[in-house]
C-alpha cells in the first residue's frame, strides 16, 4: 500500500497464510482465531443438539397440520409453509447428527453438514415456484384457513427463538451449519408471516393472487439463503 493510500485513509489488507484477504471485521473463516474447544464450547455444541432435537419435533407437528391445512384450503404459500417445515426438519436432523459422537470434533463432519444443510434450502425452492406459477397460470383461489392462520401465528412466536438461538450458538461453536439451521427458522418465521398476509388478504379482501405470489418470494429467498449457507459466514473482503 503506498503513502497517499494511507493518507487517504484505506484500510490496510494483509494476506493470512491460507491466501484469505482479511479486513477489519472480516468473519471469513480463514480471518477468525482458532475455536478453543474448552468446556464453554462443548456445552454449546449440547444446547446446539438439544434444540435442533426440539426444533425436528416441533417441525414435525408443523409439517403434518401445516400441509393437510394447504390441501384442504388449495393454499400454495401454506402448502410451501407445511414443505419448508418438514425440510427444516431434515436440517435439524443433520445438525443432530453432526454433534453426536466423534463427529463433535471433526472438522470434516461440519463441513459436510454445512453443505447438507445448504441442499435442504435447494429442495425448496424449485416445487414452491412452480406450485405458484401453475396456481397463478389458473387463477386458482385459495379457501380461507382458520387452522393456517392460528399456525402461521404460533410460528411467528417460536421459530424466531429458535432461529436466533442457534444462530448465537453457530458463532460461539465457529459452525456454519449451525447458523445456518438457525437461518432457516428465521426464514419459517419469514414465511409464516407472509403465509399470515396471504391467508387473510384472500379471507377479508378476496385478492387470492397474493397467496402465490408470496409463495414465488419465498423460494427465492429460500435459494439466496442456500447459496449463502453452502459458501459460510462471509463478508465480503
Amino acid at each position: 500500500m503506498t503513502a497517499p493510500e494511507i493518507a487517504a485513509g484505506t484500510t490496510a489488507v494483509h494476506e493470512s497464510s491460507g491466501g484469505c484477504r482479511c479486513e477489519p471485521g472480516c468473519t471469513d473463516a480463514c480471518c477468525r482465531p482458532p475455536v478453543v474447544r474448552d468446556a464453554a464450547w462443548h456445552d454449546a455444541a449440547r444446547k446446539a443438539k438439544l434444540l435442533s432435537w426440539l426444533s425436528l419435533g416441533f417441525m414435525a407437528t408443523e409439517g403434518a397440520i401445516a400441509i393437510t391445512a394447504a390441501v384442504l384450503a388449495s393454499s400454495v404459500a401454506l402448502l410451501g409453509f407445511g414443505l419448508d417445515s418438514v425440510i427444516e426438519g431434515l436440517a435439524s436432523v443433520i445438525i443432530v447428527w453432526r454433534f453426536s459422537g466423534s463427529r463433535t470434533l471433526s472438522e470434516d463432519a461440519e463441513s459436510k453438514a454445512q453443505k447438507a444443510v445448504a441442499v435442504t434450502f435447494f429442495l425448496l425452492a424449485p416445487y414452491i415456484a412452480y406450485d405458484a406459477i401453475s396456481a397463478l397460470a389458473a387463477g386458482e383461489h385459495p379457501s380461507t384457513s382458520v387452522l393456517g392462520i392460528v399456525l402461521s401465528v404460533s410460528s411467528l412466536i417460536v421459530m424466531p427463538l429458535l432461529g436466533r438461538a442457534k444462530r448465537r450458538l453457530g458463532k460461539v461453536l465457529d459452525s456454519a451449519s449451525t447458523s445456518g439451521e438457525g437461518t432457516q427458522n428465521l426464514l419459517c418465521a419469514y414465511l409464516a408471516g407472509a403465509v399470515l398476509v396471504g391467508l387473510l388478504a384472500n379471507t377479508l379482501f378476496g385478492l387470492w393472487w397474493v397467496d402465490p405470489v408470496i409463495g414465488l418470494l419465498v423460494a427465492g429467498l429460500a435459494v439466496r439463503e442456500g447459496i449463502e449457507a453452502w459458501r459460510g459466514e462471509e463478508c465480503g473482503c
